[in-house]
């Protein structure tokens, strides 16, 4: 790729992300990650353009949900990520949780094709948002992440606490399963969310397709229940990778 290229594509890539904000936490298609970065000079984007989420009575497009990550430095990567959500009630549309983090690998292991756990973290900013005319205050964000991989399947372990921006705590704690062996795997996600006083878990099944070394393709389908009542999202996109 030509470097005007390339600096192209991560201006519109940011620029993107930057009008559609949410916290993603994220590797696609999971809410969770993994204790890997992107390469150094590696520009990765994580795009799930369409998605469909109902909670409670309310249901909602979600487009785009989008996640940057950067390898700025060997074992570091930026992320900057974010999502719109748009009522099919015809309520207001809403780009909010947006995040700029640095994500660390502390120790390098299987996932790295290496021995033992890979460990890393991950820490920032949760942008503020523009709620009923009025900004929120931005909030912070800490992550631990703990990936194990295996002949057949890895897993990884995510742990996290922030201060969201609308300054209540937030606790999250789940746990990844994939299968390796094919082109086409099976993953699955759980997890439980606390927000302030509100408990949420979710459960996660769905698929990774490795078209190639740099491209995969994933969806999946979310339940969860909040507040006694039920949230069903579905969800699809792709990861691509981009040395520069």
């Amino acid at each position: 790729m030509k470097p005007r290229a390339a600096r192209s594509l991560v201006v519109l890539a940011a620029g993107a992300l930057v009008l559609t904000a949410r916290d993603a936490r994220a590797y696609r298609p999971f809410d969770g990650t993994d204790a890997d970065v992107a390469e150094l000079g590696e520009l990765e984007l994580e795009l799930g353009p369409v998605g469909y989420l109902r909670s409670a009575h309310e249901s909602s497009l979600v487009a785009p949900n989008a996640v940057l990550n950067f390898g700025i430095l060997p074992r570091w990567e930026l992320v900057v990520q974010g999502v719109g959500d748009f009522p099919f009630s015809g309520g207001d549309a809403t780009f909010g949780d947006g995040g700029i983090f640095l994500k660390h690998v502390l120790r390098e292991g299987s996932l790295q094709g290496k021995s033992g756990l890979s460990l890393a973290t991950e820490l920032g900013v949760l942008l503020p948002e523009l709620t009923h005319g009025a900004w929120t205050d931005a909030g912070v964000y800490l992550g631990f992440i703990a990936s194990q991989a295996w002949r057949d399947f890895i897993v990884h372990f995510n742990a996290s606490i922030a201060r969201s921006v609308d300054a209540h705590e937030d606790i999250f704690m789940g746990a990844i399963l994939e299968a390796i062996p094919t082109r086409v795997r099976p993953v699955a996600e759980l997890y439980v969310d606390v927000h302030g006083d509100v408990a949420t878990p979710s459960a996660l099944v769905g698929f990774i397709f490795r078209a190639r070394d740099n491209l995969a393709f994933d969806a999946a389908t979310r339940l969860a229940r909040t507040n006694d009542a039920p949230v069903y999202e579905i969800r699809a996109g792709l990861t691509w990778a981009i040395p520069l």
